[in-house]
C-alpha cells in the first residue's frame, strides 16, 4: 500500500544559478511516499529546459544538476524539517504533471539517491 503526504514549501524557485548548468528550475513539491517497506522523499522540480527541441538540456547534464541539488537543497531541508528517508528521489519535469498519474506529452527525468553521513549518494531504483 502506498501512502503520500504532500509537506509545505518554505522554499522560493530556484534560480538559474543555482545548478551548474544554469537551467532554470522551481520547485514544486515535495512527497513522502511509503512503498512497501520503502521510505521515500521526492523533491519534484519544473524544469522547461528539458522539453524536447532545440537547446534541450539532456539526462547527464541535468543528472549533475540533481547531485547538486540533492547535496546543496535536499540535505538542509531534511534538516530543518526533521526528515529522513531511505532514498531521495529528484524529479525534473518540463511541465507540472500529477504525481503517479503517466503523461505520454511530458518530458521526465528521474535519479534516486541515498543520503548518509551529510552527503548524496547515486542509487538505484
Amino acid at each position: 500500500m502506498k501512502a503520500l503526504v504532500a509537506l509545505l514549501l518554505s522554499a522560493g524557485p530556484l534560480a538559474a544559478q543555482d545548478v551548474p548548468s544554469g537551467q532554470q528550475l522551481t520547485l514544486h513539491e515535495v512527497l513522502v511516499d511509503q512503498q512497501d517497506q520503502v521510505h521515500y522523499l521526492r523533491f519534484r522540480y519544473i524544469a522547461p529546459q528539458i522539453a524536447a527541441g532545440a537547446g534541450q538540456v539532456g539526462f547527464d547534464t541535468s543528472g549533475d544538476d540533481m547531485l547538486h541539488l540533492c547535496e546543496t537543497f535536499v540535505l538542509p531541508y531534511m534538516v530543518e524539517y526533521e526528515l529522513s528517508a531511505d532514498k531521495v528521489v529528484i524529479t525534473f519535469m518540463d511541465r507540472i504533471t500529477e504525481f503517479g498519474v503517466p503523461d505520454r506529452d511530458a518530458v521526465q527525468y528521474f535519479e534516486a539517491f541515498k543520503t548518509e553521513n551529510g552527503i548524496c549518494m547515486w542509487d538505484e531504483f
